[in-house]
């Protein structure tokens, strides 16, 4: 259990907000309120490059945040020394939840993450009736069983009693030893391609919804009309295409909405790609999303695998008039 069972969440959130109408659920516009959560270790990276490129990937969800008014919490701490590794996100989110119900939606997002669409935005509207929003192939999971099928880097959930329960019912692959172990077997026998390891919390989550669909599945959107995870190998050499093609706002294969540097440890001493290919394909990453920030001043980076940044524009006498252009061109989205 992650701690105290509660079964009431719903009528307690009510009755919190009616208490506090000073933290409304929406904020301007009508959009619902989005906490943005991430996290990294307490302790400084093996790789002491890493150090910097968590502060990268930092800076990026804080300028994506503050571009569309959500707030973010960066946590260094493990609130459950069971649950670390892979599942200190349980935890956290759970405690997240109950601590600001003024929330409507918890918003994971892996360190190693960045935000590579600034202008675009998350369309909430879609997920009315949703409580569980992720990137996925709905054949890869029900028809395959693959552990691959969804990817738990970036993803959205309500605040709301039926989070709570998932949540209850996610954890308990997640103790370290023999427990996480053990589960690990179950996994690896069950879904199609996983390599023999301990239970993960992607890997426990395809199982829980695949063993208990009727529980859970009409309340999962399997979102892959666009990248809220990109696979950054896929993605990072084609950057320089996509800015003579296409235009942020897209979100899509064409200007991706996250680019996801999985399999890259950069903080650590080992990973599944050598650290100086992680390294530079997380610089040019950084560099694309940076300058569409950058461009709202006037500013550019004078290459994606630079960190030295060139003026693109001079200094006008009407910088509204600039943003609300700007502004304007990022919201074309075709």
């Amino acid at each position: 259990m992650l701690g105290p069972k509660i079964s009431d969440w719903e009528q307690k959130r009510k009755e919190w907000m009616d208490r506090n109408p000073g933290f409304p659920n929406q904020i301007p516009g009508g959009k619902p309120k989005i906490l943005l959560v991430t996290g990294s270790q307490p302790n400084p990276c093996d790789n002491p490059i890493g150090d910097h490129y968590l502060l990268k990937t930092t800076k990026n969800k804080i300028d994506y945040c503050r571009l569309h008014g959500i707030d973010i919490v960066h946590n260094m701490a493990h609130l459950d020394r069971e649950l670390a590794g892979y599942w200190a996100k349980l935890p956290l989110i759970r405690r997240l939840m109950l601590s600001h119900p003024e929330v409507e939606w918890i918003w994971w997002m892996d360190s190693d993450a960045l935000f590579t669409d600034m202008a675009f935005e998350l369309p909430m509207s879609k997920y009315e009736g949703y409580n569980l929003v992720i990137h996925g192939y709905p054949d890869l999971l029900f028809d395959q069983h693959s552990w691959i099928a969804l990817n738990t880097g970036s993803f959205l959930l309500r605040n709301c009693q039926w989070t709570l329960n998932l949540l209850d019912a996610w954890a308990p692959m997640g103790p370290k030893g023999p427990v996480r172990d053990e589960a690990g077997r179950i996994l690896t026998a069950n879904l199609k391609g996983r390599p023999a390891f301990e239970a993960d919390d992607q890997s426990a989550l395809i199982y829980l919804l695949l063993s208990q669909k009727d529980e859970w599945g009409d309340k999962v959107f399997i979102e892959n009309s666009y990248y809220l995870h990109g696979f950054w190998a896929g993605l990072v050499d084609n950057y320089e295409e996509m800015m003579e093609k296409h235009h942020p706002g897209l979100g899509d294969e064409r200007w991706p909405f996250v680019t996801h540097f999985v399999g890259c440890k950069p903080c650590g001493s080992y990973g599944d790609y050598p650290v100086e290919r992680c390294i530079s394909s997380m610089e040019r990453a950084f560099n694309f999303a940076d300058n569409q920030v950058l461009g709202m001043y006037g500013f550019a980076h004078s290459g994606l695998s630079s960190p030295k940044i060139k003026r693109i524009r001079n200094e006008t006498s009407t910088p509204l008039e600039v943003k609300e252009n700007l502004n304007l061109q990022s919201r074309i989205t075709s």
